[in-house]
This record gives C-alpha cells, sequence and structure tokens, in this order.
C-alpha cells in the first residue's frame, strides 16, 4: 500500500517579525512511501525570459551551419557549455512599423503586436508571459516578477511620438496595460521574503535599520526544522539559507554604499555600484524565486531600449545606443560584439546557477523554458528581420536543445509565442500576425 501523506507540507513557511522565508523542495515533502511512478512525476514548469537592448550584432550571434553541426559564434561563447541545451532560432521577424523603432522592438518581443503612436493611452497586446502567469500563478504567491536593471524612466530618451513605457518593458498585463519592471534589489527581496500578512512599514524599516537578517529573523523556526528533517535535507536548506544570506548581505552592502557621498552621482538605494554586481545579484534572487516555487515566471531586461548605458569595464566607455548605429565602422563593431558578449557573459552565470540548482530528479535549467534575445536584429538599420533568439532549458522534456533551426524569411515571431504557450501547457489559437506554431 502506498502512503501520500507528506512528512512537510509543500508550501512550508518560516515565519519571523517582518519576515516569511518560504522553503526549497525538500525530501521531507515527499510521500514517504510513494511509488517510484509517483515521485517520479513531472516538476513544476517554469517560463524564464531574458532581454537584451538595442538590437545585437548579428554577424557575431548567427551560426553559418544549420541543424546540429552549428558552430558556437563568438557572442554565444560564454553559453558555450550549454550547447547541447540550447536551441538557436533564426529567420523569425517582428512586425514592421515605420516609426517608434525602439518602442516596437520591446513590445513586439513578446507581444507580436505594434503599438499605437500614443504619449497616453497606450495600446499592444497581452504578452505570452502574462498569458502563462494567468494559469501557473494560480499555484504561487506571486503570479509572475517583472525586473529590469535600467530605470522605469517616464521622460528622457524614448521615440518621438511614442510613452517611454513602450521602451521600458516587455511585459504586458492586457492590451492597454504594459507592466513596469522593478529595478531595486531591495524592492525585489522584500516582495519575496517580506512578510505579506501586513502592510504596515514600521516593522520592515525597524528591521533594516537594525541591521537585522531576515534569517535572524526566522532562526528559532530554523533550528525546529532542522529538528525534524533528515540529513539530506539539513544539507539542502543551510545551502539554501546560505544563498538567501549572501544576497541579503549584497544588497545591505549597496544600500550602506549608496550612503556616501559621491559628487555629482546619484545612487538609487539598495542598487549597487556596477552593472555586473547588479545584473548577478537580480539573477540570484530570480533563482531563489524560482527554487521556493514563489514565482514561475519571471521576464528580466538587462537594459531599456534607446539605453545610453556606457560599459568602460569592458573597454567600451561609449553610450550603447550610438554605438548600436555602426554605419559598418569596424571600430563601432567590435564595441557593439564587447557589449554584446558582456551580456551573454552574464546571462552564462545565470545558467550555471540554474543548473546548479537541484529540482525533482534534474536542475531548475533542466525543468523550465528559458527565452534570451532582442526585438530587432542589426540594430544599425532598426531590423525587424532575423531576430536573434535563443530557447535554453529541457523545458520539462518540451524541447530538444543542441540544434540550430532556420526559418523562412517571413515567418512571425508570433509563430514562436503559440509554439512556447503550447509548450507551456497554455496553448491559444492566434497572437497578433500568427500564422501557426512552428514545427521544432
Amino acid at each position: 500500500m502506498n502512503i501520500f501523506k507528506k512528512r512537510l507540507p509543500r508550501r512550508t513557511m518560516l515565519r519571523g517579525i517582518g519576515a516569511s522565508l518560504a522553503l526549497p523542495l525538500l525530501d521531507s515533502m515527499i510521500p514517504a512511501l510513494a511509488s517510484a511512478s509517483a515521485q517520479e512525476a513531472q516538476p513544476a514548469k517554469r517560463l524564464g525570459v531574458v532581454y537584451v537592448p538595442n538590437g545585437m550584432a548579428m554577424k557575431s550571434w548567427t551560426p553559418a551551419t544549420e541543424g546540429t553541426d552549428f558552430e558556437i559564434t563568438r557572442i554565444m561563447q560564454p553559453m558555450a557549455a550549454y550547447r547541447d541545451r540550447m536551441l538557436i532560432i533564426s529567420g523569425l521577424d517582428g512586425p514592421r512599423s515605420n516609426a517608434g523603432v525602439h518602442a516596437s522592438a520591446s513590445t513586439r518581443f513578446l507581444t507580436g503586436a505594434i503599438p499605437a503612436r500614443t504619449e497616453s493611452d497606450l495600446r499592444a497586446s497581452v504578452s505570452i508571459d502574462q498569458i502563462i502567469a494567468r494559469q501557473l500563478g494560480l499555484k504561487t504567491q506571486l503570479s509572475s516578477l517583472e525586473l529590469a536593471l535600467d530605470q522605469n524612466d517616464v521622460f528622457g530618451s524614448c521615440d518621438i511620438g511614442f510613452s517611454c513605457q513602450y521602451t521600458s518593458t516587455i511585459a504586458w498585463r492586457d492590451a492597454d496595460t504594459p507592466l513596469p519592471m522593478e529595478t531595486n534589489p531591495r524592492n525585489v527581496f522584500e516582495r519575496l521574503f517580506g512578510d505579506i500578512g501586513t502592510t504596515d512599514p514600521t516593522v520592515r524599516l525597524q528591521r533594516i535599520c537594525k541591521d537585522q537578517s531576515l534569517l535572524d529573523a526566522v532562526a528559532e523556526r530554523i533550528d525546529t526544522l532542522n529538528q525534524s528533517v533528515g540529513a539530506d535535507d539539513r544539507a539542502k536548506l543551510e545551502q539554501y539559507l546560505d544563498a538567501v544570506r549572501d544576497v541579503e548581505r549584497r544588497i545591505q552592502m549597496a544600500e550602506a554604499q549608496s550612503n556616501r557621498e559621491l559628487p555629482e552621482v546619484e545612487q538609487p538605494s539598495g542598487i549597487p555600484d556596477t552593472y555586473e554586481e547588479h545584473a548577478k545579484l537580480m539573477f540570484d534572487m530570480q533563482v531563489l524565486a524560482y527554487q521556493t516555487d514563489l514565482t514561475r515566471v519571471i521576464t528580466f531586461m538587462l537594459g531599456r531600449e534607446l539605453s545610453g548605458r556606457t560599459f568602460p569595464e569592458i573597454g567600451v566607455p561609449d553610450s550603447h545606443h550610438p554605438t548600436s548605429h555602426h554605419r559598418d565602422d569596424p571600430v563601432l563593431y567590435e564595441k557593439v560584439t564587447k557589449i554584446n558578449e558582456f551580456h551573454t557573459s552574464l546571462f552564462a552565470y545565470y545558467l550555471d546557477k540554474l543548473d546548479s540548482t537541484p529540482d525533482g530528479n534534474g536542475s531548475l535549467l533542466d525543468n523550465m523554458m528559458l527565452l534570451y534575445g532582442a526585438g530587432m536584429s542589426d540594430s544599425n538599420q532598426h531590423s525587424n528581420r532575423g531576430l536573434p533568439l535563443v530557447l535554453f532549458g529541457g523545458g520539462s522534456g518540451a524541447i530538444k536543445g543542441g540544434r540550430h533551426l532556420r526559418y523562412p524569411s517571413g515567418t512571425p515571431i508570433s509563430n514562436l509565442h503559440l509554439t512556447m504557450l503550447d509548450k507551456m501547457g497554455v496553448p491559444v489559437n492566434e497572437m497578433p500576425y500568427s500564422t501557426g506554431p512552428l514545427d521544432l
């Protein structure tokens, strides 16, 4: 006879004053005498999206060879260790817009739609992450997370006649509602681990001012839990708590550094000094969010469209957007390529984290669908043709990697959207400009 009563509920939370800590999947949450088939049940499906702005140096991105014998190009080199789990997709086009090329790039990436030219009454289409979140979010505390590294500017550098909100997000709740992307790690951390039972900020502020750790608030409950689980679970729990502790320490360090008096520098509280540390911190929190099943859908912008960020740490002190208009100048093209390489090196850090985090009989990376790419291809031409796209992860067996697929010119990116929705178990009949799902 199989016994299916769990020793620990899957949604066990350790609560303290001003804090609540979700737990990763422990062996103690699996039925004690469940059959092998029950223990090997399908893990949770998850979606991740990572977006890069201002197009791509396409000659250094697209492999010349199709099929399984594709070469690892220069920009993809940082991700080479995951060759067998990457599905490179070439030839898909976004809908063409004669105006608002950057607004169109970010908007069409997950919606397949062209944004309406307006600065007030915004209009596009629901994005696939939100379609998926409507279903998967029924099982999690947060239906989705929308994150970014550049501030969500509503004024400033944006396409003429188009709201800056178009270039600051890739997620749309519906045709009229773009979702803001959170950039401050402290806000993300508090959203994941703050006390959801009260809206009173007093307790939270007291804990921060006292430099008290989240783990301090639940230490007694952690000790009690450790006494009731086995050695393997204690080791797994300690690894998870170390990751939480490290993320919290880095946020506190960033906040301490942000209070320094720096001439002519405006540093928002909680955001690290360097782009690299900011990106890695945000990636680490995404891993924690998946690991604890707080959400199963995350979108992340490594930069907003028209971003003028400079990258002196990699020898590119030039502003990203103007440099992306390289005019086929070898010097400028090399700088754009370096920026693209830097982005994939940070993304490879994320892949490493996902792949090293156990989930069921595999890793988080094995059991999720992860899309990386841009909403325009050749940045110099603002091209909507042949968008740079690559899927990672096994998608719980739904995706076969180790291949480069090239589709006929004119195939809409919306066809990929239909395919991803189907693989995630949330099929829909159509998306804007779609002609049918892709044959993967």
